[in-house]
């Protein structure tokens, strides 16, 4: 599948608490470095003709509004977890402006999620003012959104199946802590593997720093970035200044592009 050139903007990084976490009084959380104030962990992804979003999260309002995005064109989900799809309300926003539903592509476990958490957006009658949705549903297979096409990866957040996804030579992987050997086949050849790297400290259901950094030096990518990072991982000078030197953390604003 054919992949234009994609601009990567990281909207979030943070995990679900974000960062700085309510209420800490932690050297991280007291930072005054920018790249130390993480939202909860999404990405924008546009080609010439294309716009869309990687889950909508409680900051997602304020994650559009950073960037300045103007037309979105698409929402995919990764999975239903609330620091996931808590912000899907606004995009009626764009609903007034483009005067369309907004496409939203997720699996059906997803799906049921949406329909659970925003029922007011698909009952018969419907209040003014709420959400349009269109729904589509996602398997395994390989699909377009626009001009881009999306290749799904299934991998495991404890028990849960959750998809990442593969853009011609990008990859993005939240929320995880296991990959089976046949999603990983799908990974192979990527050149920018995007993974969450949730402390240094193991988690009952997601990669921990060494845990990503040994998953990207096995499957040999360019650069690697990781995301869905809690206070407890350190600063993000500190821990970048322990990295190799092909990988690095993510933070809130930076750009990549995927050719």
């Amino acid at each position: 599948m054919k992949c234009p050139p994609l601009k990567i903007t990281f909207l979030g990084s943070g995990t679900s608490s974000g960062v700085p976490m309510i209420a800490c009084e932690c050297e991280v959380c007291r930072s005054t470095d920018k790249k130390d104030k993480r939202l909860r962990a999404s990405i924008l992804i546009e080609s010439a003709n294309t716009t869309l979003v990687i889950d909508t999260t409680p900051d997602f309002r304020y994650q559009m509004l950073r960037q300045k995005v103007k037309h979105l064109d698409a929402v995919l989900f990764t999975h239903p977890h609330k620091d996931h799809i808590a912000g899907l309300d606004d995009v009626r926003a764009f609903n007034y402006f483009q005067e369309q539903p907004m496409q939203v592509y997720a699996n059906q476990m997803t799906i049921d999620a949406i329909m659970r958490e925003f029922a007011y957006a698909f009952a018969d009658k419907k209040y003014p003012g709420i959400p349009s949705i269109e729904l589509n549903s996602i398997t395994l297979d390989p699909f377009w959104i626009g001009d881009i096409p999306v290749s799904p990866i299934m991998v495991w957040h404890l028990k849960m199946p959750v998809y990442g996804f593969r853009f011609g030579n990008f990859t993005y992987i939240t929320d995880a802590n296991k990959i089976d050997d046949q999603e990983r086949e799908k990974i192979k050849g990527t050149e920018i593997l995007v993974l969450n790297a949730l402390r240094k400290e193991k988690h009952i259901s997601h990669f921990t720093l060494h845990e990503a950094v040994e998953i990207a030096e096995n499957m040999k990518v360019s650069k690697a970035y990781f995301t869905h990072i809690s206070h407890q991982l350190g600063k993000h000078r500190d821990v970048e200044d322990e990295l190799p030197e092909h990988i690095h953390l993510s933070y809130d604003g930076l750009i990549i592009d995927s050719n």
